[in-house]
C-alpha cells in the first residue's frame, strides 16, 4: 500500500575472487567488531581489486591498501586490504584508478602482489565495510561469490 515507504535494494559485489568469511572472524578488533561499519571479508585469491558498486572513488590511502568508493545516493563501501598492510608502505600495491575518478562495478581499483602480501602481510584477509555515513537499514550477506558476478551483500 504504501511501496514509496519501500526502501532500494543496493547490491554490493565481490570486489575480488575469493573466500567469503564473516567479519566477525577477522583477527582485527577494529573490523570483528564493526567499530567501521558491518559488512563481510573475503580472503582474495586473485591480484585484482575491482569497485564493488557504481559510483566515485572518494579515498585511495597513499599506501594503496585501502580504498573507498561512494554511490551516487548514500552508500560508501570500504575495501580494506589485509590486515595491517599499511605497515608495507604501499609495497605490494599498484593503483590502478584515482581518487574522484567515477567507476562502475567491476572496474579495476587496485592491483596487488598476492605472493608478496600472502609473505609479508599479518593477514591477506580483507575486509569490505559499508561505512557507518551510509544509509542503510539491514544487510543481507551472501557467503559464496565470483568477483563481479556474484553478490556479496545487499543493503536496504
Amino acid at each position: 500500500m504504501f511501496g514509496f515507504l519501500k526502501r532500494k535494494t543496493r547490491e554490493i559485489k565481490a570486489p575480488v575472487d575469493g573466500q567469503v568469511v564473516a567479519l566477525e572472524s577477522v583477527n582485527d578488533e577494529v573490523f570483528s567488531k564493526k567499530m567501521a561499519g558491518d559488512g563481510v571479508a573475503i580472503i582474495p585469491m586473485s591480484d585484482t581489486f575491482t569497485a564493488p558498486i557504481d559510483g566515485v572513488v572518494t579515498k585511495i590511502f597513499s599506501t594503496n591498501h585501502a580504498f573507498s568508493i561512494k554511490s551516487k545516493k548514500d552508500l560508501e563501501i570500504m575495501v580494506h586490504i589485509g590486515l595491517d598492510t599499511v605497515s608495507l608502505e604501499g609495497k605490494g600495491f599498484e593503483r590502478i584508478a584515482s581518487e574522484g575518478e567515477h567507476v562502475k562495478a567491476g572496474d579495476a581499483i587496485i592491483r596487488i602482489d598476492l605472493a608478496y602480501l600472502r609473505e609479508h602481510a599479518k593477514d591477506i584477509v580483507t575486509p569490505i565495510i559499508i561505512l557507518d555515513d551510509s544509509d542503510v537499514n539491514t544487510i543481507e550477506k551472501y557467503f559464496k561469490v565470483v568477483k563481479n558476478q556474484d553478490l556479496i551483500m545487499e543493503a536496504n
